[in-house]
């Protein structure tokens, strides 16, 4: 099972996600809608609803899962099973999402740049400026370094003495897709999201800690400000709506001697945000390219840790 999830990282890195391709993420999404409109119409109590959304979409997912793992041959589900675990990794993709926002900004197409930034974030872009955009690109690849990247490793190496690290990614991108569909604390998902939002910040706790000290490692590997990463880090990391979104904002916040946070509109409604970081430099392209490098080395960082703790308990 490890070398599965090594050639998954690997072909995330070269193919990511071929946009032709099938992809378990949409699947997880219609699932989620479906039962999320069949709990609306049948429950009037939204938040129990909610617990049943949770439950209802990784049981969807994970039984059939369970099934072919019994029916399919061994090369067949073994092929099945790195897919799973590429698609449960987000770099390359993030990483080419964050290049069409900087290309229509190096073009000066303003709207561009808001429609590209608007398939990246939950926030309204319609009427960002340049610097919010930039900023919106940094804060999306910061936080989602975690989400999309290290916390889904962390999950399958978790789950790799079991034997189950495909099915760790699979329950932790469900929670992750349900969080970013329903988890919102207004209407009309204040309370059905409630569940999966909670869930969310509970599977991220330690993954969103672990992975901003990673982080700061691979700032110093890539000679950025570690000095200041850890002290906005320490300061800052509670600047966040979300208990786990500060940790690795803040990092690259510091890394990069930037201020990024602050007021937001999601869906009309306006969410004032505190800032993290300082305003030493200005927000630029080249500071979105350095937070993608920062995800890609944090992300080798982790799977040479995890490399060398399967070593060391395979040696005894």
């Amino acid at each position: 099972m490890a070398i599965h999830i090594l050639f998954a990282v690997v072909l995330d890195r070269l193919i990511g996600d071929p946009p032709n391709w099938p992809h378990p993420i949409r699947f997880y999404g219609r699932l989620i809608s479906l039962l999320e409109k069949f709990i609306r119409a049948h429950l009037q109590n939204l938040k129990f609803g909610g617990f049943l959304l949770v439950l209802g979409s990784v049981t969807g997912v994970l039984v059939p899962f369970e099934i072919l793992r019994v029916i399919l041959p061994s090369i067949l589900f073994n092929i099945l099973s790195v897919y799973m675990l590429m698609t449960s990794l987000a770099s390359k993709c993030l990483h080419l999402e964050a290049q069409k926002v900087i290309k229509a900004i190096e073009t000066d197409d303003i709207e561009l740049a808001r429609l590209k930034l608007s398939y990246l974030v939950g926030r309204d872009t319609k009427n960002l400026s340049l610097e919010e955009i930039m900023r919106g690109v940094i804060e999306t690849v910061a936080e989602n370094t975690i989400d999309g990247v290290l916390a889904p490793l962390f999950m399958m190496m978790i789950g790799l003495p079991f034997g189950l690290s495909v099915e760790f990614a699979i329950v932790y991108k469900i929670v992750n897709t349900l969080d970013s569909m329903v988890g919102y604390i207004h209407e009309p998902y204040k309370d059905i999201g409630f569940a999966s939002a909670k869930l969310d910040d509970a599977l991220n706790f330690i993954p969103a800690r672990f992975g901003a000290l990673i982080m700061l490692l691979a700032g110093g590997i890539l000679k950025l400000n570690v000095k200041n990463g850890f002290k906005v880090f320490c300061r800052d990391r509670q600047n966040h709506k979300s208990p786990n979104s500060g940790h690795p904002e803040s990092v690259v916040a510091g890394l990069l001697n930037i201020q990024i946070g602050g007021t937001n509109q999601y869906f009309g409604n306006i969410v004032v945000k505190p800032t993290i970081g300082d305003a030493y430099e200005t927000l630029s392209v080249e500071k979105i390219k350095m937070t993608s490098k920062i995800m890609f080395a944090s992300m080798w960082i982790l799977m040479l840790f995890g490399g060398l703790v399967y070593v060391s308990f395979s040696i005894k």
